[in-house]
């Protein structure tokens, strides 16, 4: 799998850059994993083994709360990559 951390030390990317960037990811990747960290971070183990890490915000999140932060954005992205309106 293409492994992709969401961690604070991650990049910031806008939604349209997010949504560039898992279009070119799906281009050579059949399976994206995110990994999400906790309320401590992840372990430098499992950080290691990323090949991109990203970043929503400076700040903590619930993970609940988080999960669908970034499903949200994922669609978003379907969104626009297909070049439909969604609600801002």
């Amino acid at each position: 799998d293409y492994i992709i951390t969401l961690e604070i030390e991650g990049k910031e990317l806008t939604s349209n850059q997010f949504a560039e960037y898992l279009d070119r990811t799906f281009l050579n990747q059949s399976t994206i994993t995110f990994i999400i960290g906790g309320s401590y971070g992840l372990d430098q183990e499992i950080k290691d083994k990323a090949q991109f890490k990203l970043s929503f915000s400076r700040m903590t999140f619930p993970h609940q709360l988080f999960r669908i932060l970034l499903l949200e954005q994922i669609y978003r992205s379907y969104k626009i990559l297909h070049n439909e309106s969604y609600h801002k």
